[in-house]
């Protein structure tokens, strides 16, 4: 059976997808742009019907879905009352779950912990202001989180349904 090199582009479109679908909730993975690299693969497999119109929106919502990831945890906690030093708490909180103690539960609270303490560093007389700043990065998070995996469950199933065409 001679080696199809389509065939490989389809392998690697499924791979590219499962990262994505990991880089939805695993923030040092573009999860996204990942999985959109994957719809391209396909796009050139003889395996896959995905149009180049398929291509080109499918990007402009990759694209769109990751800029609003990353403003989300900010415009969340400064819309809670929090300051610079939420934000980066946040962030760092974020990135100490991802990368120190990975578990789902540490890297969902990361964010809050994080800009908790950052609120507190920023102002320690008022730890209410802390608490709303520190749910402000949390639902900002989830929500990024949330709006990534409907995208890329969505350039999956493009993907899965262009293969049984």
């Amino acid at each position: 059976m001679p080696f199809d090199p389509t065939f490989f582009l389809v392998l690697l479109a499924g791979f590219l997808l499962f990262l994505g679908f990991i880089g939805t909730f695993l923030p040092v993975l573009p999860g996204p742009p990942l999985a959109w690299a994957g719809l391209l693969a396909a796009h050139f497999s003889t395996y896959s019907q995905i149009s180049v119109m398929t291509l080109v929106i499918t990007g402009i919502f990759a694209l769109l879905v990751t800029i609003a990831d990353n403003i989300f945890p900010s415009i969340m906690t400064k819309q809670a009352g929090g300051s610079k030093a939420g934000v980066w708490g946040s962030t760092i909180g974020l990135l100490f779950g991802v990368l120190f103690a990975p578990t789902v539960i540490l890297i969902i609270l990361g964010p809050f912990i994080g800009a908790f303490i950052g609120e507190m560093i920023h102002d320690s007389s008022d730890t209410n202001k802390a608490f709303k700043a520190a749910l402000g990065a949390f639902k900002g998070f989830m929500l990024g989180t949330g709006i990534k995996m409907i995208c890329v469950a969505v350039f999956i199933w493009i993907f899965v349904i262009s293969l049984l065409k």
